[in-house]
């Protein structure tokens, strides 16, 4: 089970480089650069941002991409979701035939609850947080050391 694929984790780190630009539009070579990431594969990333409504762009000479929704309103699970598909432990699945004691399993009645406690970290996970998290781990410290 993977918890980000490439998609996801390329586009939490676009929608980061979009928060962190505020207002402005950023061009797709700018962020795939800044972020070290395929342009075209970004683009298509941007592209089914647009489409669930939290990029929007812009052409021209100053234009390029910036978020739609706010920061604080998306969270990780939408965005795993969006290129992954709901999050789930285990699809109950034998050669490739739904199982035949799914109904009665008592493990799948313990993964359905692992599957809503990694939902609910998720839906509480945002880019918002993830950009002040950023923010506080680059932030310098100050010596708090007696000076007299």
């Amino acid at each position: 089970m993977k918890v980000l694929n490439k998609k996801s984790d390329y586009a939490v780190r676009a929608l980061l480089a979009l928060g962190a630009a505020g207002d402005g539009f950023l061009s797709a070579r700018v962020i795939a650069e800044g972020q070290q990431m395929p342009y075209q594969f970004l683009r298509g990333l941007l592209q089914d941002l647009i489409r669930h409504g939290m990029v929007e762009s812009r052409e021209g000479a100053r234009g390029g991409f910036r978020l739609v929704k706010d920061a604080d309103e998306i969270a990780l699970l939408d965005i795993i979701e969006i290129f992954q598909g709901p999050v789930q432990v285990s699809e109950c699945m034998f050669r490739k035939q739904i199982c035949v004691n799914r109904s009665n399993c008592v493990l799948r009645h313990e993964i359905l609850r692992i599957e809503h406690v990694v939902q609910r970290e998720f839906a509480g996970i945002t880019i918002g947080k993830l950009m002040r998290d950023l923010e506080e781990a680059h932030r310098p410290v100050l010596d708090g050391g007696d000076e007299g």
